[in-house]
């Protein structure tokens, strides 16, 4: 690995979050004998870094944004008439096809002009840009077309978010920090998507009783996109004007550089591959929380209550790993949350009761940020600031990718096998991934 153009590891393996590495500590000492153990001092060293703690804010503030403008876009339906031979179950899956399209199609390419302009800039310029396309709704003529045009293009802008919003925590956190920073991000993300569906409707109703019915809903929605980018103005970023003042941008170049990086670096890529399997299957349960609703005696559209308290138990795994993750740093945490994930699926076809199924899924979301967070703090220290918004990008857009499949493919598969059968099926494969992922990081690492 030694002399390659996209190898820039300033800090041995011992400081990574990684199965392999603990396993081969003693190896490690060898190698490394003077490199201090990493240290993580959990939420109160980043609660004392102004810059992160806006970057969090703002991160927050889209978030919500994002959520509420999409229970939005849902409400305004019942304002613009079905165009001719759409019905309305159909205008509703379109709106959502025209929210998701932009994540496959633009998830690389944002990641591209990450390494090219000032992050602030991109995050910045993408919540203006948000904001003002939501203002424009009320003004714009009732139809469904330009609903979907308006919906694309926010759901574009927020690709060159997302990304930027990545490669900014490096620049901003102290490498032995990083664990505590993606766990706080984890968790207020997942916070995000519960209480932004929850309070979505909410605050709609209370904008359009309290502005008026013209544009109230809207305005509040631009405003949260806007107080995000004005929260976001005052960081200062390290960033170098190699990194920022490149005369020419080269999308398809770029992005081979990036794959070109990704096929070198099999330890970014296998942590890549972790969060792309747990997306997978979050996606996959998200199809089957439907049935699993049925079978515990709740309406279809009550699937939510399973999806929250997996979001719970996200919250609950992150916060652990931002607390005490110096005391947890030599333990096989992904490994740990595949079979913790593993095990709850399998547990979930012996148990009919609501109440143990919901603390299943809290466990299950624990099992999920013992991987996502290490291997996201993974990705982001072994990546060099050069690659961020490729690496970031790539990560998008493929995170995208696999969460559609499975929410196509779910669904008929449980139709012709069973749900508890799907269930069955996808402990096994979680658990066979999760002990592949292990022993393949510590092939790779027996390479350097």
């Amino acid at each position: 690995m030694e002399g390659s153009e996209y190898m820039v590891f300033t800090d041995p393996p011992s400081r990574l979050i990684l199965p392999a590495v603990f396993s081969c500590s003693h190896t490690l000492a060898l190698m490394f004998p003077t490199e201090p153990a990493a240290v993580n001092n959990g939420f109160g060293v980043l609660l004392k870094n102004r810059s992160f703690m806006l970057l969090w804010i703002g991160q927050l503030l889209s978030q919500l944004a994002d959520k509420v403008f999409f229970v939005l876009t849902v409400a305004l339906l019942e304002n613009y008439p079905p165009p001719t031979g759409l019905a309305e179950n159909s205008m509703y899956s379109t709106l959502m096809v025209a929210f998701t399209i932009p994540a496959i199609l633009f998830g690389s390419a944002g990641g591209v002009f990450v390494d090219r302009l000032p992050k602030k800039l991109i995050m910045v310029g993408s919540d203006v840009v948000r904001g003002l396309l939501t203002v424009a709704i009320p003004f714009l003529p009732r139809k469904f077309l330009i609903l979907l045009i308006l919906t694309f293009a926010v759901s574009t802008v927020t690709q060159f978010f997302a990304p930027a919003e990545q490669a900014s925590i490096p620049l901003l956190v102290q490498r032995e920090n990083l664990l505590a920073a993606n766990a706080l991000f984890s968790s207020t993300m997942m916070g995000a998507l519960i209480v932004g569906f929850a309070i979505g409707e909410p605050i709609l109703s209370w904008a359009k009783d309290l502005l008026g019915p013209q544009y109230g809903q809207e305005l509040v929605v631009a405003m949260l996109y806007l107080l995000s980018a004005g929260v976001m103005q005052p960081i200062q970023f390290q960033e170098s004007i190699a990194e920022t003042d490149r005369p020419t941008i080269n999308p398809w170049a770029d992005l081979k550089q990036g794959l070109r990086y990704l096929q070198k670096n099999r330890l970014v890529l296998n942590a890549m591959l972790q969060l792309v399997t747990l997306y997978c299957v979050f996606a996959a349960l998200t199809v089957l929380a439907i049935r699993l609703a049925a079978e515990y005696g709740l309406k279809e559209k009550q699937f939510g209550f399973f999806l929250a308290a997996a979001g719970v138990g996200m919250v609950m795994g992150a916060a652990i790993l931002g607390h005490w993750g110096d005391k947890l740093h030599r333990q096989p945490l992904p490994l740990i949350g595949f079979l913790i994930m593993a095990v709850v699926l399998g547990v979930f076809t012996f148990t009919n009761k609501l109440a143990v199924a919901l603390v299943l899924c809290a466990f299950l979301g624990i099992g999920a940020a013992f991987i996502g967070v290490p291997m996201q703090t993974l990705i982001q220290q072994q990546t060099p600031p050069s690659m961020h918004g490729k690496v970031f990008g790539f990560q998008n857009h493929a995170v995208n990718i696999a969460l559609s499949a499975p929410l196509a493919i779910t669904g008929p598969i449980t139709d012709v096998l069973g749900l508890r059968n799907v269930l069955v099926g996808m402990s096994v494969i979680v658990a066979v991934i999760g002990v592949w992922a292990w022993q393949h990081t510590r092939r790779v690492l027996q390479t350097w």
